[in-house]
């Protein structure tokens, strides 16, 4: 079949992964409203094109903390990629360093940070961190992650504890047997209780600080007061977030949410977006309002279910091409000129 956009990979992953590995990848919290917001807010927003713009010479780069990447979409950072392709993380490294973006590798991979690195030498990639009751396993997870040329430090804050995520419940979802959490082989016994350590507060971040000298990104900001706060504790970026809706069912959708931390934020740190990314015109959408770049999460394992690597590249490639269209059909012909005027909400 013709792999034209990216519900096409959604089609063939849901066609051809086990059942309980696209549950997984799939699910949401409770009723999963949260979830498929994501997705139907950016249909609520409008474009104001403007016409007779000479995009003849199209420039679709931008920079990430000072480094320049192909276009403003990288790989957020999601658990179990061997669910997905056999070489699991590995496969997604070498993706993302093809596509010149950012790869932020989840805590919660199937293949250890030394692999990923090994996998995509030089690649632009941040590291993904769930702090621990276990305080030192963490600690030595970031530096590990430093000592391996990680170049940020991505602090996941809105999972104390695991949202309610019904089919995972039904399929009583597992790993199976031959796949473990790589990166945490041997700290604890992951079955007995719940490894995240729910005491987190903004104060971690100063421990965080302490152990490294990374920059350091918040995931899962979703209000001004956040916001703000994530500033005042010296962090270097936020990504606005709902965890794909995995979470708290009935908060906002994160293109929603992101106008709000933005005006908050008033440039002083970057801010980055994930959820709901589908088209090359929904990141026009979300640079319109305000993100510097956007993360895809459940797309990019989609292209890895479809032929790994190269189906990972795929995905990003049909986004980069949808992403350029966009920009040029609204008249813009470098990501600089993107903004507000751009975009207006309808009645919808």
């Amino acid at each position: 079949m013709a792999m034209v956009c990216l519900s096409d990979f959604e089609a063939y992953a849901k066609k051809y992964l086990p059942k309980i590995a696209w549950d997984f990848f799939a699910a949401g919290a409770d009723d999963c409203c949260t979830r498929d917001e994501n997705i139907l807010a950016y249909k609520r927003i409008r474009f104001r094109p403007r016409m007779l713009r000479d995009v003849s010479v199209m420039d679709i780069r931008t920079k990430l903390l000072g480094t320049e990447i192909s276009f403003p979409v990288g790989i957020a950072p999601t658990g179990f990629h061997q669910l997905a392709w056999p070489d699991g993380e590995k496969s997604t490294a070498r993706a993302a360093k093809a596509m010149n973006t950012c790869y932020i590798a989840s805590t919660y991979s199937t293949c250890t940070l030394e692999e990923i690195s090994a996998a995509a030498p030089g690649g632009l990639r941040w590291f993904q961190l769930y702090i621990h009751r276990n305080r030192a396993v963490s600690q030595q997870l970031v530096q590990r992650a430093e000592a391996l040329g990680f170049q940020g430090l991505v602090l996941t804050a809105d999972l104390p504890y695991t949202g309610k995520r019904r089919d995972d419940v039904r399929n009583g979802f597992r790993l199976p047997p031959h796949m473990t959490l790589k990166n945490l082989e041997g700290a604890f016994e992951v079955c007995k209780m719940s490894p995240l350590d729910p005491s987190v507060t903004w104060n971690d971040i100063y421990w965080l600080q302490s152990l490294t000298h990374l920059p350091i990104i918040i995931k899962g900001i979703l209000t001004k007061e956040d916001a703000e706060l994530a500033v005042r504790h010296g962090v270097q970026g936020i990504i606005v977030s709902n965890h794909g809706g995995r979470q708290l069912d009935g908060g906002p959708a994160t293109i929603d949410a992101l106008v709000e931390v933005v005006e908050a934020v008033q440039g002083r740190v970057e801010v980055y977006l994930d959820g709901g990314i589908r088209k090359g015109s929904d990141v026009l959408k979300a640079l319109a309002l305000g993100a510097k770049c956007v993360f895809i999460g459940r797309p990019a394992l989609w292209g890895l279910a479809y032929k790994g690597e190269e189906g990972l590249q795929d995905v990003l490639r049909i986004l980069q091409d949808e992403f350029r269209l966009s920009m040029a059909l609204a008249g813009c012909a470098s990501v600089s000129e993107i903004g507000q005027h751009l975009v207006q909400f309808s009645k919808l």
